[in-house]
């Protein structure tokens, strides 16, 4: 028969799906009995009807069932009381304050997490496409990975990583969805498809300040943010929450583009952060019967782009059918195809971005300016 503390062993190697933390660290095991071969496991679940229920009894069943002299496992699950709840928020954030001034658990001067915003001049670009295909492929390269959409207006990033549902929250805290091995955030988990969000500055401000420090990220290397055309608030904030971090710009080839997005990568220069690279989307069409390079959109608008921005091109992504279609579907490209023109492409500006040191430039000091201060910059 095995022991308590065997059983207990074997626990702590079962994570908690949403949070990522093994059950015993968060005191969700309440009890343990063995009895004739039968060992009962005692769990309390986060919330009533949490959905991932079903996976836990799962994860435990498997991981206790091994052990030599083990029979049976029988999981019955209870529910943490509001005082339990609370001390678990407490014990993850690690003594930070609720409200409006509580830190971004990922951002401090200690963390190591690179936060990459993902911008353009204008919608239309393939912006969130090339989001969320870097997501997946940094998940792919082993590497810890959020996403935070912060097109609150024009949020697509769901769909295009196949992720749905609602966040599961308590005390002041939300937990993140994933897909492809990816953490995301988005306004499209909390409102339908078709009903608009008519926001102005202050509460778009808010929105995306909970979804920075209110979602337990838990560790994470690379947070991308996937943000709304153009130098609008959501931009203003976000360079506040985040000082310091790194920016890409996404442009297509015709220069009309390029000049727009010039304005989104010249406004790094006044709000802490820097430009680390272009991507030219849209590149060129590969003829399936001659294989000729067909420049549909013109050419040259990545290469004018990066010195007007003192940067370079990170990458070149061709006129793909399944690029769209994998968006579309909710299956990166990534996935299906990783080895196709376009796969390869994100592949390697995937891996571009990996060898990046981290910028420190404004970490330390990082600004929480208040929701009428933020939208006061855009006057």
């Amino acid at each position: 028969m095995p022991t308590e503390a065997q059983v207990l062993e074997a626990l702590s190697h079962v994570l908690d799906p949403e949070i990522g933390k093994p059950i015993t660290e968060l005191d969700m095991v309440q009890a343990v009995a063995i009895a004739d071969g039968t060992v009962t496991v005692t769990v309390l679940l986060t919330v009533p009807g949490c959905p991932m229920k079903d996976r836990i009894t799962r994860d435990v069943t498997g991981a206790v069932a091994p052990l030599e002299g083990v029979r049976a496992v029988e999981v019955q699950l209870g529910v943490m009381t509001e005082d339990q709840r609370q001390g678990m928020v407490t014990r993850l954030r690690a003594g930070q304050p609720q409200g409006q001034h509580r830190p971004i658990a990922f951002w401090g001067e200690d963390q190591k997490t690179r936060a990459i915003l993902v911008a353009s001049g204008k919608g239309g670009v393939g912006k969130s496409s090339i989001t969320a295909n870097l997501a997946v492929g940094l998940a792919q390269q082993g590497f810890k990975v959020g996403v935070v959409d912060c097109d609150v207006w024009g949020f697509s990033i769901p769909r295009m990583l196949g992720v749905s549902g609602r966040p599961t929250a308590f005390n002041g805290m939300m937990l993140p969805l994933e897909a492809h091995g990816v953490k995301v955030i988005s306004m499209g988990f909390f409102v339908p498809d078709d009903t608009p969000v008519i926001w102005r500055g202050p509460m778009l401000h808010k929105a995306i300040q909970q979804f920075l420090a209110d979602v337990y990220w838990g560790d994470l290397d690379f947070v991308l943010a996937d943000l709304p055309p153009g130098t609008g608030d959501v931009s203003i904030s976000i360079a506040q929450f985040l000082p310091g971090a790194d920016m890409i710009v996404v442009t297509t080839p015709q220069e009309v583009a390029q000049s727009v997005a010039a304005r989104a990568g010249r406004m790094t220069e006044q709000v802490n952060l820097r430009v680390i690279g272009v991507v030219e989307n849209m590149s060129f069409f590969v003829c399936p019967a001659c294989d000729a390079e067909h420049h549909i959109f013109g050419e040259g608008g990545g290469e004018l782009l990066a010195q007007t921005l003192d940067t370079e091109v990170l990458g070149k992504i061709p006129l793909q059918e399944t690029l769209r279609k994998g968006a579309d579907g909710g299956v990166p490209i990534l996935i299906s195809e990783p080895d196709s023109p376009a796969g390869a492409a994100l592949i390697a500006v995937s891996k571009k971005l990996a060898k990046f040191a981290p910028s420190m430039v404004g970490k330390r000091l990082p600004l929480f300016a208040g929701p009428q201060q933020a939208a006061g910059h855009n006057h």
